[in-house]
């Protein structure tokens, strides 16, 4: 088999797959441009792609008949056009679960950092200004015996939500479906969306990005929330309208926010950046050695199951 793979991948799964089929790999570390992918995609039976990498019709027509199956490097696969992907047969695969943990991990460092000005603080030290210590310095938000929204209580939502067992914090929750794991573990609560903006100190947000969640929370939704709610996103940035909550951080409609993702990435509003109130990380939610490494062995895996006719461990379509 002839296999592209848009990006030199963490760990030894690439290097073992070259031994069973002929492997092309874009070596530079940038998201490999547009004219490039077109042109080094033809020919290929399989691709592994980063999320980063818009997989289109036009890219699957220069691949040709022979591209049968996208192997996507990352959880939420909405950078593929399902539609023609199913349209022409060919199967996507993604890498759920490995990366459960790490995302809630950073999901609550982003809490965290943004409820106790952690970045703030670090860059006023740095500037060797301090005169000493101040009660009125830094003051920042109570973490331990708030209210925590957990927006989308799939994988990742329920492992974040389970760990804040530790900061004895009231757990609510929006899903389309109920969550018997928070309702019996830590007494979770099920609100409508609107509710639980209103009635949380700190929202998270973990819903997939689909035509319904793209602009979830917008100026209606940030003009519902508490002033002094904090709002953390590691789904994906499309979800938050990205310039209404810059608008809202500015305005101090709500107090603070923990972004990993953003609406236009790597764009990130030019707003936002100037803000002292919102804590932003560069996509790196799942950026561990092990987690990365991992998510690299269940993409080939996946593309060895269809190479030796066996069923896709993580088939999408």
């Amino acid at each position: 088999m002839k296999i592209l793979v848009t990006r030199k991948l963490p760990g030894n799964a690439i290097e073992l797959l070259s031994k069973k089929a002929d492997i092309e790999i874009w070596g530079e570390d940038r998201p490999i441009p547009k004219e490039n992918l077109l042109r080094m995609i033809s020919g290929k039976d399989s691709l592994i792609c980063l999320l980063t990498d818009s997989i289109t019709k036009d890219v699957m027509d220069a691949a040709g008949n022979g591209l049968k199956i996208i192997a996507n490097y990352a959880v939420g696969f909405n950078n593929i056009d399902i539609e023609q992907a199913r349209t022409r047969d060919i199967a996507v695969t993604n890498t759920p679960g490995v990366l459960t943990d790490a995302t809630a991990d950073i999901a609550w460092a982003l809490l965290f950092s943004a409820a106790r000005r952690i970045v703030e603080a670090d860059n006023y030290l740095r500037k060797g200004t301090w005169p000493g210590w101040d009660p009125n310095l830094m003051l920042g938000s109570d973490i331990t015996g708030s209210t925590l929204g957990i927006i989308g209580a799939g994988r990742i939502g329920t492992a974040m939500a389970m760990k804040s067992r530790g900061f004895e914090m009231k757990v609510v929750y929006s899903d389309e479906h109920s969550n018997d794991v928070l309702e019996k573990n830590i007494g979770a609560k099920k609100l409508s969306l609107d509710d639980l903006l209103r009635v949380s100190d700190f929202i998270s947000i973990h819903v997939p990005l689909t035509t319904s969640t793209r602009h979830l929370i917008g100026k209606r939704e940030l003009n519902m929330m508490n002033p002094q709610a904090i709002l953390i996103n590691t789904s994906r940035g499309a979800v938050i309208d990205e310039a209404a909550l810059a608008l809202a951080l500015e305005k101090g409609i709500i107090r603070a926010s923990g972004l990993d993702v953003y609406e236009f990435e790597p764009e990130i509003n030019k707003k936002l950046l100037k803000l002292k109130n919102a804590v932003l990380l560069p996509h790196i939610a799942s950026a561990t050695t092990r987690t990365r490494s991992k998510m690299a062995d269940i993409a080939v895996e996946n593309i060895l199951a269809f190479m030796e006719g066996r069923p896709l461990p993580n088939r999408v379509i």
